[in-house]
Parts: C-alpha cells; structure tokens; sequence
C-alpha cells in the first residue's frame, strides 16, 4: 500500500474537510439559498432593485456586525483587496505612506505603494515571518497601512492608531469576520469576501470614517488622473446608491449577505471571534503537546485566531501529510508556499466548525503514527 493510499477510520473524519485559507469553506445553506433565489436574482440587472436590495442588506448587515460608529460608510467595489491596494494608491494615500511588512500580503501592498509614479517613496518597517513590528508614527506620512491579519504566515496586530494625523488603513480580508477591533481605531477596514465570510473573490468592501471619506473627496477633487475602475469617488457614489460601478458579482453579493446575516443571527461579532478562537486554541493546544509538530508562530500573542500555522519535525514530511489528508476528503492544509516550510496551513474561520478542526488534529496523529 503506497502512502498516498492510506484510509483514515470514517470515524475519524470531520464532517466537513474544507480547511482552505482562502477561498474557505462556504456554507451549504448560503448555496442553497442562492439557487433558491436563481430565478429572480442571477441573471437579472445591477441596477435593478432586486439586486440593490441586496446590496442595501450586506452593507446594513455589515454596519450592525461591526458596530459602525456614526458617519462611516460601507463602500464595495470590484476587484478584491488586490484591487483596493491600487486604487488606494490613487485615491486614499496623498503624497506618502508607511507599512508594516511582516508577510507576503503586507509587502504587496508595499510594492503597490513604491510603483506609483505619483507617490513618494514608501516608509517600511519589516519583520521576519512568525512575528510582527510594532505599530508606530512614521516620519512626514498621511497613510499608516498593515494588515489585521497576515494570511500567509498566521500573525495578527491588533489595529490602532500610531498618530493624530494619517489615515489608519487596516487590509482586514482574513481578519474580518473572525476577529474582535475597536473600528475607530481605523479610517479605512477593507476586505474581501473569501475568508471569514465564506463567499467567493472578486469583490472589495470598505469600511470608512468620515475622515477617509473627506480624502477621498479631496484626491477626487484634485488634479490627479485616476482610472475610473479604481476610482473610489466614483465607488463611494454607488455604494451610496446601493450599486457598484460595473457589473459585480451577484452570487458573491448574495452569499456574502448570508454570511453576514447568520453572523448576526447568532451573537454577532463577539459570538463568530470566540468561534473562531475554540478553533484556534484547539489547533495550537494539540501542536504544543505534540512530538512532531509546533505552532510556527512562537509567540502566543502573536497567534491568528482564524489561520494556524504548523510546523513538524523532520520525521513528518508536511506537504506527504497534505497529500494524504486530500487523498481522504480534507482539504487545503498545503503551507503557504512562499514561505517553504516543513508546515501546514489551517483556515479556521466562523463558517468551520470546531469540531471538524478537532477531527482534523485527530486524523493528523492517526497519519503521523502511519507515514
């Protein structure tokens, strides 16, 4: 029998093997109420009040979830959070930002920042993955950008705001959902819909205070040449219209809003982070008393509550044990693979369910002692 044949006892097995990071598991109810809906919902206009509907419930939803103080707004568009670190470059930061680099999806935004012709150079503080720099004020800047959670390496900071001055832009896109902020602590707590929210991509969200909106007007008002597809006036207008510029993605609006909906529906934010938290301190408790395996990130301050990250000694091959657990129905545990680590990666966001991360940790210890 080779390895990758090996049969894990049915009893073992989690009830649902999703695990991925990013897009994550979705819920089968949310599915189902979309196609219960597909007759007078897919296939029909944007611009149209059965769509604008919608959009109206997620951006509502989304302001009781977060408890959105008075005067901010919840603005989408498309493109994902990939598109919303270009268009911040156009029409959030001014002249100069400041970074915190501590993984893969940080210095995207870096990189984002440094190429724009008509931005000065960016201010960076990097740290090693597994860890995080501290937040504090930059020298001469008006953005302060870093994310809630770092997807690829399973390190969080918690936002807050390191100056009077400067917009406090936080990439929220797996931290949202899943994790407890003080939200004016933030101007701009962008993300999109793939994660916690157990939606498809494809879409951004923003969740802005009056300030950011002020800049955004400002830039807009300016003499600065924007595409109109990254332009964020034009993406604050229709949000405010409960549309988008162009045609979005309606099955991802709709699942979204599900998501968001059943959030609410059970306790709200606080109910979905202690979700996600007995998820993660399972993961983490089982690794520390492991023989083979650990968590990577050694401060347990540091550790995300909605991705773990699990490093094994050499008498486990990693990307071996992946190869089995898919080979069994359980899904997306591969490390992240930049960072190329002897790892695995776990998504344990509101929508996966404690006890399938306790059968996963289960079936591990079964494979360790067969491989």
């Amino acid at each position: 029998m080779s390895n990758n044949t090996i049969t894990i006892p049915s009893d073992l097995l989690p009830a649902d093997g999703r695990f991925c990071s990013g897009p994550s598991k979705v819920r089968p109810e949310a599915v189902q109420a979309l196609a219960d809906r597909a007759h007078d919902y897919m296939g029909t206009s944007h611009r149209q009040m059965t769509v604008r509907f919608k959009v109206a419930e997620l951006r509502n939803g989304l302001a009781e979830l977060f408890a959105l103080p008075d005067g901010y707004e919840v603005l989408l568009g498309n493109g994902g959070a990939t598109g919303f670190w270009d268009a911040a470059t156009f029409g959030l930061i001014e002249r100069r930002s400041h970074h915190l680099s501590f993984g893969e999806f940080g210095s995207k935004f870096v990189k984002a920042s440094a190429a724009a012709p008509h931005l000065e150079a960016p201010e960076v503080v990097e740290a090693d993955p597994g860890s995080r720099p501290d937040i504090v004020a930059g020298d001469d800047v008006d953005a302060y950008c870093y994310p809630h959670n770092e997807t690829s390496t399973g390190v969080f900071i918690e936002p807050a705001r390191p100056a009077a001055d400067g917009l406090v832009l936080v990439d929220a896109t797996s931290g949202a959902g899943g994790m407890r902020f003080d939200p004016t602590a933030t101007d701009v707590y962008y993300f999109a819909p793939q994660k916690c929210f157990a939606a498809d991509g494809g879409i951004w969200i923003a969740l802005c205070s009056p300030t950011a909106i002020e800049r955004i007007e400002s830039i807009a008002a300016s003499d600065r040449w924007c595409p109109a597809s990254l332009d964020l006036k034009i993406a604050l207008d229709n949000s405010r219209k409960d549309q988008t510029y162009n045609t979005p993605a309606l099955g991802t609006i709709f699942i979204t809003a599900e998501q968001v909906n059943w959030m609410n529906g059970n306790g709200g934010l606080s109910w979905a982070a202690d979700r996600c938290k007995a998820s993660s301190d399972h993961l983490y408790g089982w690794a520390e008393a492991s023989d083979v395996a650990s968590p990577f990130v050694t401060d347990a301050s540091m550790r995300s509550p909605v991705v773990g990250t699990i490093d094994f000694d050499e008498r486990v091959d990693a990307n071996q044990l992946s190869d089995v657990l898919r080979a069994n129905g359980i899904l997306d545990t591969e490390g992240y693979r930049k960072l190329g680590r002897n790892q695995i990666r776990i998504g344990m966001f509101p929508a996966v369910e404690t006890t399938d991360v306790e059968a996963l940790t289960n079936c591990i210890d079964f494979l360790v002692e067969h491989l």
